[in-house]
């Protein structure tokens, strides 16, 4: 007679630990395909590909166990496109949100390791171990990813990365256009932090040379948040415009290059595709074909020799109001007090604020990097405690002067 899962808490145990493993492949799958879709290198999106097909695999392994155990089928309750959507995935690229795949394949290794020790269901077990398998190989090919190369094959020699594949993946994006996303949200991150660490400082000094009095702190801090947020933006607009320059100036001399000397153009991009672990054949056949179109020929040795591509760049206008907006929104917190107080009370209040916005900055920043929100949040709040006392006491000092 078969076993009523729901009234055996063991077995209602393995069901449960199934159906968050279906999920958490689920979850992955999407991720993976949504990546896949939105990346610029061929390479890359082939492998995001082939990983997600891993997830739906052993997704479809823990649903059939489950059936097997008389379990409903599971229904997907995360988003369409799994973490490609969030806003550290967004904010911090497509390095960073393969560096963060690493770190969670690794994770779902030491997960499936303590169910093979907790869970006592010898079907289960036997996927698991398969799945664990599968883990490691997938926690290697991103390593490879973040390395720039291309994982070669599966443990069964399937190769992962392949000419056709490649060209799909190339003639998939001949006339799409796609910018780095979320660039601007680590230029704002990064904005904020300058205006709210400088006008602090001023702040900070200012205070202790004219014992918080908020006629001058005001007008110090906001002629400084002005001047900062105007050098931020007027920065920001030039860098990326520059960049932009040199980027089209570059291109320029790669055209050249080809038309003067099409073979040796054809031979150099033929080695980077191998130096990256395509075989030789299949690197020669990706470059004869793109050979037949001058444009895409030009269009893959450019991202190949400068590491960009032209949808990789900054947009200038959008960097400048990015920076310009950010620093002074960060530079506007420390004076906020001195709008409604004055003296050592409004110096209390500026500090406790400041302090507050220095940590939800650097938390903020844990959006575009891979340490922990509260380490960063907490460092940049000791960062700007630093700076207040360093400039108060300096300030304190050149007010006794002036006195």
């Amino acid at each position: 007679m078969a076993l009523d899962p729901w009234k055996n808490t063991r077995t209602k145990k393995v069901i449960a630990s199934l159906e968050g493993n279906w999920q958490a492949e689920m979850n992955g799958y999407h991720t993976y395909l949504a990546l896949a879709d939105r990346e610029s290198d061929a390479m890359r999106a082939q492998v995001l590909r082939h990983l997600a097909q891993a997830e739906l695999e052993h997704a479809a392994l823990w649903a059939s166990r489950l059936k097997e155990l008389g379990a409903s089928e599971p229904v997907y309750t995360g988003g369409p496109n799994g973490e490609a959507d969030s806003l550290a995935t967004r904010a911090g690229g497509i390095m960073l949100a393969l560096r963060r795949l690493e770190i969670d394949e690794s994770r779902d290794i030491a997960r499936y390791g303590s169910q093979l020790k907790e869970l006592s269901d010898e079907g289960s077990i036997a996927i698991l171990n398969h799945v664990i398998e599968d883990e490691k190989e997938h926690y290697r090919e991103l390593g490879a990813l973040l390395r720039g190369q291309a994982p070669h094959a599966t443990a069964t020699g399937k190769p992962i990365v392949n000419a056709q594949g490649m060209l799909d993946e190339m003639l998939a994006r001949r006339d799409e256009g796609r910018s780095q996303a979320g660039s601007w949200i680590g230029d704002a991150i990064y904005g904020v932090n300058d205006g709210l660490g400088a006008i602090f400082g001023i702040v900070s000094g200012v205070s202790g040379a004219t014992a918080g009095n908020g006629h001058y702190v005001l007008l110090a801090g906001l002629a400084g948040m002005i001047a900062s947020a105007l050098s931020m933006g007027s920065g920001a607009y030039l860098a990326a415009k520059s960049e932009r320059e040199i980027y089209e100036a570059e291109l320029h001399r790669e055209r050249e290059a080809i038309v003067m000397n099409p073979n040796e153009a054809r031979e150099l991009l033929s080695l980077y595709y191998q130096v990256k672990g395509l075989p030789e054949e299949d690197a020669l056949r990706v470059v004869e074909h793109l050979a037949r179109d001058p444009e895409q020929m030009l269009k893959a040795l450019a991202a190949e020799r400068l590491d960009t591509t032209p949808e990789g760049l900054k947009v200038p206008w959008i960097s400048a109001v990015s920076g310009t907006i950010s620093t002074a929104v960060g530079a506007t917190i420390p004076i906020l007090p001195f709008f409604f107080m004055s003296g050592v009370p409004a110096v209390l209040a500026a500090a406790i604020i400041s302090l507050v916005a220095h940590f939800a900055v650097g938390a903020a920043k844990s959006l575009i990097t891979v340490r922990s929100w509260w380490s960063s949040g907490l460092e940049m709040t000791i960062v700007g405690a630093v700076e207040g006392a360093v400039t108060y006491g300096i300030g304190l000092w050149m007010g006794h002067l002036g006195a």
